[in-house]
């Protein structure tokens, strides 16, 4: 078979099994993508996905900063070869990450990277785009090295959690039948090595309500009746949302609504250079920096939520209401209550995906500001949008998701959203700086 041919094919093969393009779709948001479908394949877990996420699109923007010298580096010194082609640099950066992260799906990733390289060599020269590729591959290489001494090789130990009042142990799953499996939760995360944060702790959550306090009794009593799976309160509507934000990983919400706003970006109106600028060499760094800067957030926010959850190790509500010793006369017990949706395996404050969300809230808000309009949708539910005009209308919603779907105190929400914002504010002031 000739080359043209073997073009023609790999091509062919990409757009079958390849995510819809997005307009304007360039490597950086392209192999955003495809990152996204092998790990659907892959049932990746949420939490696991803020990692892997992390990895890819630090690779790209290393990449890709590297030869462009405008930032400060996530990781590897900017010392990319002048001239080289940035496409060729994003592409095998995303190519040589997912393909350690993911071998399953190699035969997609062998299609994208062709069909890629044929329309790169089209439009550059041979030399940038060689260039491009060896220093691609040498970043992608030494930041998959880096992470690997990040703690998640190390074996978890067994975390069953206790019986004592108010602590986490092993859960049902109802309404799914079984229990929740001894020592899951990803329990290495709790000191996994930071991206740019401090230390794990550095965002920590303070002591969770008391369980005889207010507080306490507030969220008790609005998670048991909001919460419960018969809750004849709850609306069709928060029923849809809770499925909506418990369907899909945050980080596939979240960097699809991010690459929405880089594709509106300035399209109305955009003038012939500012178009040029959008999508040539300075719009391909920008992609790579918004979405790296997001989800480093979102991976250092994980770090800070699991610190937290592992530290205080607070009961579910699905133990919390079905207990009657709590020593709080105002919170009376149902020992046949169900929630809506299973409880994750894990303690339940804070939680998980309101700190990552407003990590990621916190970086898109700076970059396009608090009232910008987008939508967002499952990969697992298709068809099914929210759409939004502020940030904080989101994570509200995403609050509400999480205790309407019976699997989270309020509180574990707010605070989970404070950690969030904090990973947010910290990342814009200390990383991905202006050197040029």
């Amino acid at each position: 078979m000739n080359t043209r041919r073997i073009l023609r094919v790999a091509a062919a093969l990409f757009v079958l099994v390849a995510p819809a393009r997005i307009a304007s779709a360039d490597e950086v948001t392209d192999w955003n993508q495809t990152l996204f479908r092998a790990a659907l394949i892959a049932a990746s877990s949420p939490l696991v996905m803020t990692r892997n996420t992390a990895i890819v699109q630090a690779a790209v923007y290393d990449a890709v900063n590297g030869i462009e010298r405008r930032y400060t580096p996530i990781h590897v010194p900017a010392a990319g070869p002048s001239g080289a082609s940035l496409r060729a640099a994003a592409m095998q950066a995303a190519y040589v990450t997912l393909s350690k992260m993911y071998p399953a799906s190699q035969l997609m990733f062998d299609a994208h990277r062709t069909a890629s390289f044929a329309d790169i060599s089209a439009r550059e020269n041979a030399a940038s785009v060689a260039a491009g590729i060896a220093w691609g591959d040498s970043v992608a290489n030494q930041i998959w090295a880096w992470r690997l001494t990040d703690g998640i090789a190390l074996p978890p130990s067994p975390w069953l959690g206790n019986t004592a009042t108010g602590q986490w142990r092993q859960t049902p799953n109802d309404p799914l039948p079984g229990t929740s499996a001894p020592g899951a939760g990803y329990p290495q995360f709790v000191g996994m090595t930071p991206w740019a944060i401090a230390s794990p702790s550095a965002f920590r959550a303070p002591d969770p309500p008391a369980l005889t306090s207010a507080r306490y009794t507030r969220d008790f009593n609005e998670v048991k009746m909001m919460g419960s799976q018969t809750s004849a309160t709850r609306t069709a509507d928060q029923t849809i949302f809770a499925l909506v934000w418990a369907s899909g990983t945050a980080s596939y919400l979240w960097n699809n609504a991010a690459i929405q706003l880089l594709d509106g970006r300035g399209r109305d109106g955009d003038s012939e250079a500012e178009d040029h600028a959008r999508n040539g060499r300075r719009g391909l760094l920008e992609h790579a920096r918004i979405l790296a800067a997001m989800d480093v957030a979102m991976a250092d926010a994980a770090i800070g939520c699991w610190d937290t959850k592992y530290v205080f190790n607070l009961w579910r509500p699905i133990t919390g209401i079905r207990s009657a010793d709590d020593g709080n006369a105002a919170t009376m017990a149902d020992p046949g209550w169900t929630p809506l949706l299973s409880t994750p395996a894990h303690p339940s404050y804070t939680s998980g995906h309101s700190c990552v969300s407003a990590a990621a809230a916190g970086i898109l808000a700076h970059e396009f500001g608090e009232h910008s309009r987008f939508t967002i949708e499952s990969d697992q539910m298709p068809g099914v949008v929210r759409s939004f005009t502020t940030f904080n209308a989101a994570l509200e919603e995403v609050k509400d998701a999480r205790v309407f779907a019976g699997i989270h105190w309020r509180f574990d929400c707010d605070f989970g959203q404070a950690i969030g914002e904090a990973v947010a504010r910290y990342i814009l002031d200390n990383s991905f700086q202006r050197v040029r």
